[in-house]
């Protein structure tokens, strides 16, 4: 891959990146660097030691839910048919592909139920809204030829995307990408810098706050949760989340993704721009989910994922530890 076709780079940087990706076609060739073990960070990778990740209600439960500024209606288990897309808003949004409003059974569930209709996304998935469509594309392509998988196999959401990705027809793989890339990212995520943070607990593949209540210290984490669990649960694309970060960590991630790190890392604005809004085929970053972030770049580290997109990405994020990750990933959140 010609260095042209991934960032426009200058001056000393453009040679610090060519190290970095020499660095990063070295470790894609050694299949040892493709396999590393390491703790992963459970406030990234949410999962249950054992059960369903996902929990359902009664098939009795019949009550009409509602969800503010809605005139729209779905009983509780509407809510939960993941062939059937709760649409709280349909007019605030393009009318919706079929594989995006409903998917097709048996293993391919409706994009916009984990995705939602504005593409918005929620910690345990992705934001797709305003991804540029060639990316969509290709990286359910690493999906659908293993290129791309979890760090932590017990990710459900992962395991879902690669079973929906072998089940995708090239055309609806087309549809699905179109639809999304042309969505608005809106803001989504308030993120918080604090000493403490509500303590939290797992469910659904994502943190909510505990039952119990209290705080603890966040240590070198992002808590990031529901700012209504209720709303969150009834799919409403127009209730957000709050990301919890250190104290000073957003002042120290601003100088990691703005200037980078000559012992460490490069600008992210280098490929993702100056607004970090991406442009071409590469992704944007700003006011994307934190959590979301964190593990593609562990998934990278890892070798876990893999792909076009991947493969420049590999000598930028290798030397990276757990508290630079938290300081980007936060401050990458905050920006609109």
């Amino acid at each position: 891959m010609l260095l042209g076709e991934i960032c426009t780079m200058k001056g000393l940087w453009g040679a610090f990146a060519v190290i970095f990706l020499i660095t990063a076609s070295t470790l894609a060739q050694d299949p040892d660097h493709q396999t590393s073990s390491r703790e992963l960070p459970i406030w990234a990778y949410p999962v249950q030691a054992s059960g369903p990740a996902y929990t359902h209600p009664p098939a009795d439960d019949t009550r009409v839910r509602h969800v503010p500024g809605s005139t729209v209606t779905y009983t509780t288990p509407q809510t939960h048919n993941l062939f059937s897309v709760p649409d709280w808003f349909p007019n605030e949004h393009p009318p919706m592909p079929e594989i995006v409003a409903h998917g097709r059974k048996p293993v391919m569930y409706a994009c916009g139920y984990c995705h939602l209709p504005n593409g918005q996304g929620r910690p345990e998935n992705a934001s797709l809204a305003g991804l540029p469509l060639g990316y969509i594309e290709e990286q359910m392509a690493a999906f659908k030829s293993g290129q791309r998988k979890s760090s932590e196999p017990r990710m459900i959401s992962v395991a879902h995307m690669v079973a929906i990705a072998q089940a995708t027809t090239p055309d609806e793989v087309k549809s699905v990408a179109g639809y999304f890339s042309g969505l608005k990212l809106t803001p989504w995520i308030r993120v918080v810098e604090v000493e403490n943070v509500p303590k939290t607990r797992i469910a659904g593949g994502m943190l909510v706050l505990a039952d119990g209540g209290g705080t603890e210290p966040i240590g070198e984490r992002v808590i990031e949760v529901p700012e209504n669990l209720e709303r969150t649960e009834l799919r409403d694309p127009s209730s957000g989340f709050i990301a919890y970060v250190p104290t000073g960590s957003l002042k120290r991630g601003e100088a990691l993704v703005m200037t980078g790190d000559h012992e460490k890392t490069m600008p992210c604005t280098m490929c993702h721009g100056a607004d970090l809004k991406g442009f071409g085929n590469v992704p944007s970053l700003a006011g994307r989910s934190p959590s979301q972030m964190t593990r593609q770049i562990i998934d990278i580290q890892t070798g876990a994922r893999n792909g076009p997109s991947a493969l420049p990405m590999k000598g930028v994020v290798s030397g990276l530890t757990n508290d630079d990750i938290v300081a980007i990933t936060g401050y990458l959140a905050s920006l609109k």
